[in-house]
């Protein structure tokens, strides 16, 4: 995200855990980076006070609310008018009109017991952080993850309102385009109160649609 953040000329101020900040090494000379933990309400206050736009991750790590805390701290201290836009998973839903695969649903109980068994993570806290953002008259977009991937740009995700269009069936997006998608959506502003779920564009279920589309 900073890396297309500054290839659009924008002034990039970050929030990044004391111990990883040296990941963000290539890009020390051109951006802010503040130390300290997104859930953090001073920290989240400082970084955010003259931003026009906030990208937040809402990673659910622990058991003791960290994206519920990420989440409200970022409605409450984002200025008037700035574009918020969080990132999730698919498990999200906005309208509950999402359909779900069993083998999905399936993996997502799993793995939500065994990370909150671990005290790992906690899926309910992106659930609960979301809702709020969804409640909010801020101007937020909730972009949802597909299961990611790593390699070069393929172009900006597609996507759809529900989880279960034959779009999204691939599931796969390359996460430098994850990053995009959230940077453009910054701009687009038929995403404001969307929680839009993407797909790559170079997918077979993404390229089957613009096929059918296009006859």
């Amino acid at each position: 995200m900073v890396q297309h953040a500054l290839d659009r000329g924008y002034e990039v101020v970050g929030v990044c855990r004391e111990q990883s900040i040296d990941k963000l090494d290539a890009f020390k000379d051109r951006i802010t980076i503040i130390p300290g933990a997104t859930n953090d309400r001073e920290v989240i206050g400082k970084a955010v006070e003259r931003c026009d736009g906030v990208l937040t991750v809402l990673v659910p790590w622990g058991v003791r609310n960290y994206s519920t805390g990420t989440a409200q701290a970022v409605l409450d201290y984002a200025k008037s008018g700035a574009r918020l836009i969080f990132s999730c998973g698919w498990h999200i839903t906005k309208d509950g009109k999402d359909v779900y695969s069993r083998t999905f649903k399936w993996m997502l109980s799993a793995f939500g017991f065994l990370a909150r068994l671990l005290r790992f993570a906690d899926l309910n806290d992106q659930v609960e952080a979301t809702r709020r953002i969804f409640a909010s008259d801020t101007l937020w977009t909730v972009v949802r993850g597909s299961d990611l991937e790593e390699g070069e740009s393929q172009g900006l995700p597609v996507w759809s309102r529900h989880v279960g269009d034959p779009i999204l069936e691939s599931n796969l997006t390359r996460r430098i385009d994850f990053a995009l998608f959230m940077v453009e959506a910054l701009t687009n502003d038929n995403l404001i109160h969307e929680a839009p779920a993407i797909v790559g564009c170079k997918t077979p279920s993404a390229l089957e649609h613009a096929t059918a589309a296009g006859a």
